[in-house]
């Protein structure tokens, strides 16, 4: 009888070069005490359902809410935790995802429901359409670090002690190979499974798969159409990295097509529930689960086999409304609040100098933000801005005028001078190492819980984390119209955005713009990392200069105004400073744009070629 105790699987898959002992052999135990058959678990629709559940809590890569540190390595926040993080360089395997092991899970899984009679033809379908969706969803992950990878297909390789592995040894894919496998699939899912919103978009559905064909095809499309207009295209002679530019409008088509499908069938919209708060409208189709109308597909961490509970508000609020001893773990940085527009300006920059280079003084320091795109108040804690009905005051110190100068005055957080005034905030800033304290200026309100007790260690949030929203099609639409020349329909989808956050429209969509508007859409969203890889663009942005405004991570630090006698007494004025938790900018490389190979797969089987620059 074929090998059926699926803890006991030690299977060599020399496709990937990688060898599956544990790390794929516990997924069908019911208890840590039981190891249970294949008979047994596809004779009993609750375990069957359990192993699905496991599989959704699998499938977590690159940024997430249960990983703070994740965000810090960007342009989006600091970790303000401690000394400095002293990045700089970006790994090789950087948010590297190559997990056969999984996928030979999901292949064993479609055989025994499959073969299983305890369950109804369309409950079967459904599920296969499910584990479909995330084997597809693994493969992109892949693909999107690695470029072309082996396709196993249906297989569930068997491996014996000398038996010849030739046959198991599969060349990589084409990247332009594996890209079309994903929409294939999805393309075939989406099919099976169900039309409907499900609780807390935890499961995918018809719509998660057409997102995930229309963001594999957006992506295939723009590294077909600007890797090669770099002046040396970054490719293999095999074409396992490299699409050609001849398949970009084909891409994009399928991109656009998918999208639309989505914006004119689905469900699901551009969420505007609040339309006199356009900020809080944000922060709720973002981050609150009820009755949303927004997020497609999530990782929540509320729901059954996606992993327990997650600290990220426990890490990260602020210690005015800190419930335990954790707080300000890391902060949005000075370069994502600049790229949020004010609503009658494209330029975001706060104004903190004159053209004299003199103060500009602000009765309050929020008032420095007025007028800003309204998914800054949605995305970030600003000083002094709400959270859970209360001021977040932000406060690095005094500038107090001293004989003709301006003398700057701190403390340790939450004192306060003779006069009774307060000098430096019990949430800072500062540029110490101390932990617990803001470095920034700024704290994470997207994704941060309002729940009562959910910044407590023993209870922690089940916050979700959107993988898809309503959003992403709206901007793939008007991203794949603009590069297909139609900029009527690109500008119609792209204003659709900007309305909702309450900034001017525009007559014309770019690619600057539409880097734009994903950059302050999708903050926190694991989106910026992949959107400038995808764009060649990550080797400018991040180059490495000293002091650049876009390499280097930068800080915003408050200062009351203590100047008696003055006009300007009590008011507060702003220091642009470099974060001093992360002291050098950060450098892309050209090797960066595709993780490295491993050694190992390659000894394992000689058909894995290298990556470009190994």
């Amino acid at each position: 009888m074929k090998k059926s105790s699926i803890s006991i699987f030690k299977t060599l898959l020399v496709a990937s070069g990688l060898l599956c002992a544990t790390s794929c052999s516990d997924f069908l135990d019911r208890e840590p005490d039981q190891i249970l058959t294949e008979e047994q678990v596809f004779s009993d629709p609750v375990m069957i359902r359990s192993v699905l559940a496991n599989f959704y809590g699998r499938v977590t890569w690159g940024q997430h809410i249960g990983d703070s540190y994740t965000f810090t390595i960007l342009d989006e926040a600091g970790k303000s935790d401690g000394g400095p993080d002293n990045i700089q360089r970006f790994s090789d395997t950087q948010w590297r995802v190559h997990d056969y092991g999984l996928i030979r899970n999901f292949n064993q899984f479609l055989q025994g429901l499959r073969n299983t009679t305890v369950l109804g033809e369309t409950e079967k379908l459904q599920y296969e359409g499910e584990v479909r969706f995330l084997r597809a969803w693994t493969y992109f992950n892949m693909c999107k670090g690695l470029g072309g990878m082996p396709i196993v297909g249906d297989e569930v390789f068997e491996y014996s002690g000398g038996m010849d592995v030739t046959a198991l040894q599969y060349a990589r894919s084409t990247e332009a190979e594996l890209y079309d496998y994903v929409i294939s699939e999805c393309e075939a899912i989406s099919t099976m499974l169900s039309t409907d919103r499900n609780t807390n978009s935890a499961r995918a559905n018809k719509w998660a798969a057409l997102m995930l064909k229309a963001r594999a095809a957006i992506y295939a499309a723009s590294i077909a159409n600007y890797n090669n207009k770099m002046p040396s295209p970054i490719q293999t002679p095999g074409g396992e990295v490299g699409i050609p530019a001849s398949m970009a409008n084909g891409y994009y088509e399928t991109a656009l097509s998918a999208a639309e499908e989505v914006i004119e069938n689905s469900p699901y919209e551009l969420q505007l529930t609040k339309p006199d708060d356009l900020e809080r409208n944000f922060y709720e189709a973002t981050s609150v689960k009820d009755n949303n109308r927004e997020v497609i597909w999530a990782k929540d961490h509320g729901y059954p086999g996606q992993g327990q509970q997650v600290n990220f508000t426990t890490a990260n609020i602020p210690g005015s409304h800190a419930e335990d001893i954790d707080r300000a773990y890391a902060g949005p940085i000075l370069n994502l609040v600049e790229d949020f527009e004010y609503s009658d300006s494209r330029n975001g920059d706060i104004k903190t100098r004159d053209d004299q280079d003199n103060y500009i003084f602000y009765d309050d320091p929020l008032d420095a933000f007025a007028g800003k795109d309204a998914r800054l108040g949605g995305t970030v804690i600003l000083p002094n801005s709400l959270f859970k009905g209360s001021q977040v005051p932000l406060q690095a110190g005094q500038k107090v005028w001293n004989n003709g100068a301006w003398q700057t005055i701190t403390s340790q957080p939450g004192e306060r001078d003779g006069a009774g005034r307060l000098i430096t905030s019990i949430n800072g800033p500062n540029r110490s190492n101390e932990q617990y304290i803001n470095k920034t200026g700024f704290f994470f309100r997207k994704f941060l819980d309002e729940t009562p007790g959910a910044s407590t260690r023993g209870r922690n949030s089940d916050m979700w984390y959107p993988r898809f929203r309503f959003a992403e099609a709206v901007l793939i639409a008007a991203e794949a119209a603009m590069e297909l020349g139609d900029q009527s329909t690109a500008v119609d989808y792209i204003n659709r955005v900007r309305e909702r956050a309450g900034i001017q429209p525009l007559s014309a969509v770019t690619l600057d713009d539409i880097i734009q508007e994903r950059r302050v859409e999708f903050a926190f969203e694991n989106h910026r990392y992949w959107d400038l890889k995808r764009f060649r663009k990550a080797h400018i942005v991040w180059n490495g200069v000293i002091n650049s405004s876009t390499a280097q991570q930068w800080a915003l630090f408050p200062y009351l105004v203590v100047a008696p006698g003055t006009s300007n007494d009590g008011k507060y004025v702003f220091e642009r400073l470099p974060f001093s938790n992360s002291l050098h900018p950060r450098l892309f490389e050209l090797r960066n744009y595709y993780n490295f190979i491993d050694l190992a797969w390659q000894n394992a089987n000689p058909k894995i070629v290298l990556n470009p620059f190994q």
